[in-house]
């Protein structure tokens, strides 16, 4: 083909040459990652699902084959002048030279429009000499410490299959994170603020990511760091000295009770075990109170309680589905009291088959049922992997595509979910009694939606798991997720496990591993997994690890130093207790018996809850398998229960009064009566106690906050007695002010 060369055309093929920006401007290479750094193919352009103005693109360029055909052949092939490229219309748009929704993307001096121009003049060919297929991207420097204010120049390199590498900055995209404190300009110019932080900036190039951690230090003197008990507190320490943070002190033994007793046991401790725990001084103590609690009821029933949720353990029909929950939630309590390995927890759910009656983790598959969601839940509970974006193009900040997306849901191709109902059985002649889960004749394979390739199943990254017609290919999935050299399980569980102990994952949020989301401490992170891969899976041995750590033991009272700090645990992260943990509280402090058959809320199977309380204080539903459904936050509907509710004044004592009942009218009773509301059992111990009042106000402490009080509060509550004059009425009031105080609520 001839190619004419006009005046532009020749000026720019002498100011940009063949190689000036990589190695000649390539399909894959070079104009589609042009594309993606002017936003032609973003989710607001031409790259959303219907396109825009008849020109549609892939998203960020993720399939080139229809980008490619979209360009040169779609509407005639009007997009592209071979002939004069001048007058492509994809040139004079992007220079708004014509009417384009998008303005002037770039000008005709400008290096973008040199790579498009000259492949054009080249003649728009699919694949170049020099597009050889890309096999990773690097992001250097890999880690960089930036001081505060500061700034550090990133360089993203590709590396080809044909073994050559390139500069691709000025074609990647880049992603700060935080955004508030980290910025990064289109050259890959990373800047810095004020705040001490470690964060990342994520770079794309064609299909591949890749991220450079950024880390700006505080900066102070740290010394008389807390003693190192193990290899948490040497790799936290490490860090701290790193960045110049000085951790807080050690806290109290009577705080660290409370603070261990909830986050294992999910109560707060009895006054029983206050006392017993202040008199004994053994080196050993805090080994033996965090050993009883793991082997006590009460650890199995609130990890279950976790577990459930995120397993989707709930009713939707609320006689239909109580069975099965129950058994479910059985199962659980009975797996972690047991202290069955992990491995081997998830095996058992991932190949669940038969009626929930028999096998309880059936209960999972009767929630999701299809084998897209029980993909998508397997990648984000036991991987860390959110790959729902996937499904429908590939990830825009991971390396997972449309075709790791279907390979992974092609493991569930044969698993049928039949349940009661028989317009849900898929044809089945007969419906089961129960939800049941059977295995179609079949073979495992899957149909890719866009491409119509027959896809055989493979876990994410891996390559595809050939099994027999007759077998089960969950087990082969099983296999490759519970496989020690599997990147993806073992530091998944254990960051779950850590932001459960301490407030906050090493990865932010905890279920959202990918690879453009490092962890703050990626030493710690690879340390702990190893740790749970050796002791086999062991989740009792990860809890006592992290409970017995220095780090765990930290004050959370703040230092100069430390008070901003949301990332390197230099202090205890205080939290709200959860929903059920706060309602047993409540319960324990004033002697209320639920009317429940559990004897207390954590213990609930399911969702099943007419608890304002409890919705109220963000207990979830169990229908999503992200942890992000529970609420933790304080807000104005909670304060109010708490101050004014019936509910909790009914707990506290008999502070409102009984009215007559509504008039009649013949035998028609107009309105509702008002309840009567009984005095609180905790409230009438104390007002008939004999005892001093300092050994009353002493026993309503320990209960509630798992402490001895001052003399100067004793002094301030045995004042308000006096002068209040009704005893009963005075302790209401005591009562009532502890429950809604921040120590009480906050675990600390």
């Amino acid at each position: 083909m001839k190619i004419r060369l006009t005046l532009p055309s020749l000026a720019l093929a002498i100011l940009f040459p063949v190689g000036a920006f990589g190695q000649g401007s390539g399909f894959t290479s070079d104009v589609v990652p042009t594309l993606t750094r002017l936003g032609c193919n973003s989710g607001g352009c031409h790259g959303k699902a219907a396109g825009q103005n008849g020109f549609k693109l892939s998203l960020f360029g993720f399939e080139p084959e229809e980008d490619y055909e979209n360009l040169k052949r779609d509407a005639q092939g009007r997009r592209l002048n071979l002939t004069d490229p001048d007058q492509s219309l994809l040139l004079l748009k992007a220079t708004g030279s014509v009417p384009h929704g998008g303005g002037a993307l770039t000008h005709k001096n400008g290096s973008y429009y040199a790579i498009l121009h000259r492949w054009i003049s080249a003649g728009a060919l699919w694949k170049g000499d020099k597009d050889a297929p890309l096999t990773r991207i690097e992001v250097q420097p890999t880690t960089n410490i930036i001081q505060r204010g500061g700034s550090q120049k990133l360089t993203v390199k590709a590396y080809f299959a044909d073994g050559t590498q390139r500069d691709v900055t000025h074609l990647a995209q880049f992603k700060a994170d935080p955004p508030e404190a980290i910025s990064v300009d289109d050259t890959g110019l990373a800047s810095v603020g004020q705040q001490t932080v470690s964060g990342s900036v994520m770079a794309r190039y064609q299909d591949q990511v890749a991220v450079s951690r950024i880390v700006v230090p505080h900066g102070a003197k740290v010394a008389n760091l807390p003693p190192a008990r193990n290899f948490i507190d040497e790799l936290i320490s490490k860090q701290w000295k790193a960045i110049g943070l000085p951790p807080s002190p050690l806290c109290d033994d009577t705080t660290f009770l409370r603070r261990v007793t909830i986050d294992i046991a999910g109560r707060t401790p009895t006054p029983e075990e206050v006392v017993a725990f202040a008199k004994d001084k053994a080196e050993d103590r805090h080994e033996k109170l965090v050993d009883r609690l793991l082997a006590s009821e009460d650890y199995a029933y609130y990890f279950a309680n976790k577990w459930a949720a995120v397993l989707r353990n709930r009713r939707n029909n609320s006689n239909d589905d109580a069975k099965g929950t129950t058994l479910f939630h059985k199962w659980i309590v009975k797996s972690l009291q047991e202290n069955v390995p992990f491995n081997k927890f998830v095996r058992e759910i991932l190949t669940a088959t038969g009626e929930e009656g028999e096998t309880p983790q059936v209960v999972w598959y009767r929630e999701l049922r299809d084998s897209s969601g029980l993909a998508e839940d397997t990648a984000q509970l036991f991987l860390g992997q959110r790959v729902q974006c996937a499904k429908c193009h590939h990830h825009p900040t991971e390396r997972w595509s449309q075709r790791d997306y279907w390979s992974l849901t092609a493991f569930f191709a044969r698993t049928d979910v039949q349940l009661p109902n028989p317009k849900s059985n898929r044809g089945m002649p007969k419906a089961p009694k129960r939800p049941t889960v059977v295995l179609k004749f079949e073979a495992d394979q899957i149909t890719h939606p866009r491409t119509g390739e027959t896809l055989a199943p493979a876990g994410l990254g891996a390559k595809a798991l050939m099994t027999a017609e007759e077998g089960d290919s969950r087990a082969a999935l099983a296999d490759w997720i519970t496989d020690p050299k599997n990147p993806y399980f073992a530091r998944t569980l254990v960051n779950r496990y850590w932001k459960h102990f301490m407030g906050r994952g090493l990865v932010e949020p905890e279920d959202d591993m990918r690879a453009t989301n490092p962890p703050t401490n990626p030493e710690l992170l690879d340390a702990l997994a190893k740790h749970f891969i050796d002791s086999k899976y062991d989740l009792k041995a990860l809890v006592r690890v992290i409970c017995l750590s220095s780090t765990y033991r930290l004050s959370c009272e703040p230092n100069k130093d430390n008070a901003q700090d949301r990332q390197n645990y230099a202090r205890f992260a205080i939290r709200r207790l959860p929903a059920e943990v706060l309602l047993d509280a409540i319960n324990q402090v004033t002697l209320h018996k639920p009317t429940t058959p559990q004897s207390r809320t954590v213990r609930l199977p399911d969702n099943q809850s007419s608890s304002y309380f409890l919705k109220a204080f963000g207990r979830p539903e169990g229908a999503s398998a992200c942890e992000c459904d529970r609420s933790s936050t304080h807000n104005l509907a909670q304060m109010l229960h708490l101050f004014n509710s019936t509910e909790i004044l009914g707990q506290i004592g008999d502070v409102l009064k009984d009215e007559p009942p509504p008039p009649k009218v013949g035998k028609q009773q107009i309105g509702s009566p008002t309840p009567k509301v009984t005095a609180g059992a905790r409230i009438q111990k104390l007002a008939t106690d004999k005892r001093p009042h300092a050994d009353r106000i002493r026993e309503l402490y320990l209960a509630a906050f798992a402490r001895e009080p001052s003399t100067e509060e004793v002094a301030n509550l045995e004042s308000h007695i006096e002068r209040r004059g009704d005893v009963r009425a005075a302790y209401a009031d005591i009562l009532w002010a502890l429950l809604n105080s921040s120590e009480f609520m906050y675990n600390h």
